[in-house]
Order: structure tokens, then sequence, then C-alpha cells
């Protein structure tokens, strides 16, 4: 029986990966850099005194906000970590599983390709010349034989 490899990588995602994905993906979008373009202006707007310097709270070199981006930065790169992660854990699962089916299914042809050579041989059919064919097609490039 195969086994689903996206059940097999939601075991292993937690409430934290899941908020981490998130995340990630809302920062990887251009809504966000929308949403910064604007904070970043109305930021500056109002500590430049553009709207009068009773508005200004954090004034230049904008320490205030320099702070803040810069926590945004360690929490982002953070999230963006947890998420790359996970998602290398998953395509270990994924690779990990793939080679299992690949392994089962050599096994099922290699039993396929014995019973029709049995077949063959009972019913006097000469399947030498099929037989280098399909030896010359299971060659792959770059891979030496044993």
């Amino acid at each position: 029986m195969a086994i689903n490899a996206n059940a097999e990588i939601k075991k292993f995602k937690k409430l934290e990966d899941r908020t981490a994905d998130r995340i990630t993906s809302f920062a990887g979008t251009m809504r966000f850099v929308y949403i910064h373009t604007i904070w970043f202006g109305i930021w500056l707007v109002l500590n430049l005194g553009l709207f009068g310097a009773g508005l200004a709270f954090d004034v230049y070199p904008f320490g205030l906000l320099t702070l803040i981006v810069s926590l945004e930065a360690i929490f982002l790169s953070t999230f963006v970590m947890i998420s790359q992660n996970r998602s290398s854990k998953a395509a270990e699962i994924r690779s990990e599983l793939d080679y299992q089916t690949d392994v089962k299914a050599e096994k099922e042809i290699d039993i396929i390709m014995k019973t029709l050579d049995r077949i063959a041989i009972k019913q006097n059919v000469k399947i030498d010349d099929l037989l280098e064919e399909l030896e010359v097609a299971r060659a792959m490039p770059g891979v030496k034989k044993k």
C-alpha cells in the first residue's frame, strides 16, 4: 500500500510551523511590500514634520523606526529559516517515499519479466531480440551496469 507523502508531512507540522509558514508566505508577497511602503511613507512624512512638528514622535535619524525594522528583520529571517527547515524535512520524506516506490516497482517489473520469460519458454516463443531491445531501452544515460 502506498504511503501518502503529504499525510506523513502533516504529522510533523505543528502549530508553530503552520504559523511560520503563514508569516513567511505573507512576507513574500507584493501586498507585504505595499503595506511597508505606505507605512514607511506615513512614518517619514509624520516625523519630518510635514503635517506639523507636534505630530513628530521619532525625529531624524528615526531611531524608533530603525529599532522596529531591525526587530522585524530578525523575526522574519527566523520564520523563513523555520519554514525552510520544515520544507527540507518534507523533501527528505518525499525523496525516501519515492525511492521506496521505485524499489518496489523495480521488483514487481522483475517478477513480471520473469513470468513473461517463463510463458514464452512454455509457448516456444523466441523473445531474445525483444529482451535485447528491452535492455537497450532500460539503459539509462550516465548509469554504469555492474
